[in-house]
């Protein structure tokens, strides 16, 4: 059980947990999740932590075959600019491991941004807080569990 599984299980909302054995030698954990489920790579969704210029720090939700748009997620914060977080601040914020983090379940909800893509499918899939787990839910549903909102973040 992973924090991120907690919460879906206590909220009761729809979802799935997929699981698949995880290749450490894999360098996109996101893209391995796509191939090893046979899910086509636009509905799994990465989650980045950046850092704003104010110093807070912020996520962003976007697929696991685009790039986070720098401009678009400060934009969308109503911050000037962000870069991505150090490992570290990513880690001590959400409480996971890089490849390993979920939107749900982090130490602290941060304000959160998820590419508005998502809005297109049925069901999209985002990291259980594990290697090698996923949960399947709906947009909607991530997005209000989170208090994010839809925004065009990636490249």
């Amino acid at each position: 059980m992973t924090p991120a599984i907690d919460i879906v299980k206590k909220i009761k909302i729809s979802y799935k947990v997929h699981e698949y054995t995880h290749d450490s030698s894999r360098e996109s954990y996101g893209l391995e999740a796509a191939e090893k489920l046979g899910i086509d790579e636009f509905r799994v969704f990465k989650t980045l932590v950046v850092r704003l210029d104010n110093k807070e720090l912020a996520v962003g939700v976007i697929p696991v075959s685009s790039m986070l748009n720098m401009k678009k997620i400060a934009k969308a914060i109503g911050a000037k600019k962000a870069i991505m977080a150090s490992k570290s601040d990513v880690e001590r914020s959400t409480g996971y491991v890089l490849g390993g983090v979920s939107p749900l379940g982090q130490k602290k909800l941060l304000k959160t941004i998820i590419d508005s893509s998502a809005e297109k499918y049925s069901t999209i899939y985002v990291s259980a807080g594990r290697r090698g787990v996923e949960i399947e839910l709906y947009p909607n549903d991530l997005r209000s569990l989170l208090n994010g909102v839809f925004y065009e973040l990636s490249q």
